[in-house]
């Protein structure tokens, strides 16, 4: 009995000395520089993509719930969270400049749009149907902006069938 008690901390001990660099294999690594813990930002879809399937269905779904008043904060909290992704889209966009010519333009429009979904995400969220029209509207004009300086045949229309709504400066 007391051979069998003192016998496992032996070969533990004994397994420690036979293959030391087990035991200290882990005090031997370098620290992660602060650099290193950086994840770095890698762009996985094509800016297409990004507008087909994020930014115009989310555009689409809230020009659609903002005909008429939302029903209830369910709905709104729906409505805002479609405005924070076509935020983020935005910001997703920021990731794709073009290769070539256009990397300011190409970042202003991506803020700008942004911005604007931001405010129609604050608008949402206080249940303010003409101001998130108005909101929504703003985004529209922000997309129209850049597909207007890259060349892309894309108009976004809000509420077209009530009346067209004119392009900002």
């Amino acid at each position: 009995m007391l051979t069998h008690r003192f016998g496992l901390p032996f070969a533990l001990l004994g397994l420690g000395i036979m293959f030391p660099s087990l035991a200290s294999s882990q005090q031997k690594l370098p620290p992660l520089s602060p650099r290193a813990a950086t994840p770095k930002s890698d762009p996985v879809a094509e800016t297409r993509l990004l507008m087909e399937g994020i930014a115009q269905p989310n555009y689409l779904g809230l020009e659609k719930m903002l005909k008429e008043k939302p029903d209830d904060q369910a709905a709104w909290n729906f409505a805002r969270g479609q405005a924070l992704l076509i935020g983020e889209t935005g910001n997703l966009l920021l990731l794709r400049p073009p290769k070539a010519q256009g990397q300011e333009a190409w970042n202003r429009s991506a803020i700008e749009l942004r911005e604007a979904a931001t405010r129609l995400a604050r608008a949402a969220a206080t249940q303010d149907l003409n101001t998130s029209r108005s909101r929504l509207v703003e985004v529209a004009n922000a997309c129209n902006r850049c597909h207007q300086n890259f060349g892309v045949k894309v108009r976004m229309s809000p509420f077209a069938a009530e009346k067209p709504a004119p392009m900002l400066p």
